[in-house]
């Protein structure tokens, strides 16, 4: 007998393995575009990371090391990441390149599969998921902050799946915590996980028996995420004391080593703050009250999200506190979009959210800070320099908007979609 349950059934492993290969073929444009680059131009900060596990292993100062010209970028990571990075010094330079890069792949895969579960698990059909899937991967392949993680050869992608596996799976076979803590230690930015999973872990309202014992969750996954930062943390202290004692002493404060933070790839809240070329002082003056305002409100909305049982969206808050509030914050760092995108589209029922998430799409797709450069360049008085910082500054100032999106409007619609569906 038929029971018509194909849908919240397993679907074939061969159709899956179809989706795999279909998102291996959207890939492949950009991962034979940037491989094939000009040597000393290809996967540069994938170059970094093997040059700070490579002075380990040669027993040099981690901090004082650099890249081969013409980059000459120095290992700018705790110490803790040029431990992890020891095997890939161990690797060829063209294996690393091909290992990271396919490695790319798989945790995008990973990402939008826990990212669009609520999207991909109401699909009905064999081979409709898989397919949906394929589709969803090829598209966030080509967001341009999924793109950057291709041509540099970045690790955000490998952060934002530990995050985002660590609020989302269902039942995780490591303890709740451990890696928002392993990810916090290898790039200090993923902290804002730590915020999160503190200001969870309190119920709502005393008597709420389900959200006490959801916050009894997020109290034990707080502890132990704290627990395995600071181990990971302190261990270097043990193994290469004097490498730590320079990240956090000297190298940590020296925000030049990341690159020139007024550039057109910062985005973050300083970022656009430092292109206004102000005084020093006001500019640290408007970016400290300016992350005290984002902060408090995008924190709110993240746990006001959680505790209405939309994770997705409280992740995705979050992971863009961590784009905002850091003093540099890249174009490639902007990966959470995918999860944005994830939270914005939900089970797909609504057409008005479908349409939303793909206008966020087609932006983040298009180079748009780079056309302000371009139309800055142009010098046309008054239009310029003024539509240009604006333009310039399009993926911070668009993060801002996705920070409203998700806290203010998204509750809203879903809301205005309950009550005539409550009627009918």
């Amino acid at each position: 007998m038929t029971t018509g349950r194909i849908a919240g059934g397993r679907r074939p492993a061969w159709a899956w393995a179809l989706a795999l290969v279909a998102l291996a073929a959207a890939a492949s444009p950009l991962i034979a575009y940037w491989l094939t680059n000009p040597e000393d131009q290809r996967l540069v900060d994938l170059d970094v990371y093997r040059t700070g596990g490579w002075a380990l292993l040669r027993g040099l100062p981690v901090y004082d090391v650099i890249t081969p010209a013409p980059q000459l970028l120095p290992f700018t990571y705790p110490p803790v990441a040029a431990m992890l990075a020891v095997p890939l010094a161990m690797m060829s330079w063209p294996v690393v390149q091909w290992v990271w890069t396919v490695a790319i792949v798989a945790v995008l895969a990973v990402t939008v599969r826990h990212a669009f579960r609520a999207l991909l698990d109401g699909v009905r059909g064999v081979l409709a998921a898989p397919l949906l899937f394929a589709v969803l991967c090829a598209a966030c392949t080509y967001l341009m902050p999924i793109r950057d993680q291709f041509r540099f050869g970045q690790v955000d992608l490998f952060l934002l799946a530990l995050c985002l596996l660590d609020c989302v799976a269902r039942r995780p076979w490591w303890p709740r915590g451990m890696l928002i803590g392993l990810a916090t230690a290898v790039k200090l930015t993923p902290g804002v996980f730590l915020v999160y999973l503190a200001i969870t872990a309190f119920p709502a309202r005393e008597g709420d028996t389900r959200q006490r014992h959801g916050s009894a969750g997020q109290r034990r996954a707080f502890f132990m995420a704290v627990f395995t930062a600071a181990l990971l943390t302190l261990l270097p202290f043990l193994v290469i004391f004097d490498d730590a004692r320079d990240f956090w002493f000297g190298a940590l404060l020296d925000s030049e080593r990341l690159g020139a933070n007024a550039a057109t790839t910062n985005q973050s809240l300083r970022g656009m703050l430092l292109r206004l070329y102000l005084p020093d002082w006001l500019t640290t003056v408007l970016w400290l009250a300016a992350v005290a305002v984002i902060g408090w409100y995008g924190f709110r909305r993240a746990r006001r999200a959680y505790l209405a049982g939309d994770v997705a969206t409280a992740v995705a808050l979050t992971g863009l506190m961590a784009v905002l509030l850091s003093p540099v914050a890249w174009i490639h760092h902007i990966a959470w979009v995918v999860v944005v995108l994830a939270a914005l589209a939900g089970s797909g029922r609504d057409p008005v959210r479908l349409l939303v998430a793909a206008g966020v799409w087609l932006y983040y797709v298009l180079p748009i800070p780079w056309w302000g450069v371009t139309l800055k360049a142009l010098e046309i008085p008054v239009l310029s320099p003024v539509a240009g910082k604006i333009v310039q500054n399009a993926f911070g100032l668009g993060a801002i908007g996705l920070v409203w999106l998700l806290g203010t409007w998204l509750p809203r619609r879903r809301a205005a979609v309950a009550v005539p569906t409550a009627a009918t």
